[in-house]
């Protein structure tokens, strides 16, 4: 489902991100959410080198990436946002109680057991890399990353995916996962390294990375 900007659903994102960030930046989740559930959407788009317009604070009070605007629905947060549209999609969430449950659980562990981690070796690897307190904390750091990862790893087992089937949760884990792409923490493990590879295949990804790429490039001046 291509970008439409004359569609009722809105993102925002960015049109400059550093190399190191382009395919990470958390609109990619509400951009394959939205795919997988055949929902076109605009965009609006922002320099992350600039501080965002006052009024966009009233919409994301961090002035972050992505708010979510669908009529009268306003949101922020890209979990929140996801889950959203999962609610209306039967692509994205299971009907059986059971199967929506294992797909919650999954989707908050892929938040806050997972991604703190994350987020913490991308500060210690890029943006302090070389300091002091940052090559101390690097080894606990990856053996927590570890940790949690085979966890991950045991409960997915030979499963394709973590709730049984593509659900909301994948989109979230595997945005997760991919913040470790600087590193071989995944792709050593191959159940892993094949879950990723599996979802990130997906049609709806690769049409949704696309289109958060393409807004990082150049736009040809108007003669």
């Amino acid at each position: 489902m291509p970008v439409n900007p004359s569609a009722p659903i809105e993102i925002t994102a960015f049109d400059w991100v550093p190399d190191f960030a382009k395919g990470l930046v958390r609109d990619i989740r509400a951009r394959w959410a939205l795919e997988e559930a055949g929902l076109p959407y605009a965009e609006r788009l922002f320099d992350a080198r600039r501080r965002r317009p006052a009024e966009y604070f009233s919409e994301q009070p961090f002035g972050q990436v992505p708010a979510f605007r669908d009529g009268d629905v306003s949101m922020f947060e890209s979990g929140a946002i996801v889950l959203h549209v999962a609610e209306g999609s039967a692509a994205l969430m299971p009907q059986d109680a059971d199967g929506r449950a294992r797909a919650l659980c999954w989707l908050f562990a892929a938040l806050n057991n997972v991604e703190p981690l994350v987020m913490e070796l991308a500060t210690v690897d890029v943006f302090a890399r070389g300091e002091d307190w940052a090559t101390l904390r690097r080894p606990s750091l990856v053996a927590a990353i570890e940790a949690k990862l085979g966890c991950v790893s045991d409960a997915l087992g030979p499963k394709a995916h973590l709730a049984g089937r593509f659900t909301v949760a994948d989109i979230v884990m595997t945005t997760v996962l991919r913040g470790l792409r600087h590193t071989d923490l995944v792709s050593r493990i191959d159940n892993l390294a094949a879950y990723v590879a599996r979802c990130e295949a997906r049609p709806a990804f690769q049409r949704a990375l696309a289109d958060q790429l393409a807004a990082f490039e150049p736009q040809p001046s108007v003669q």
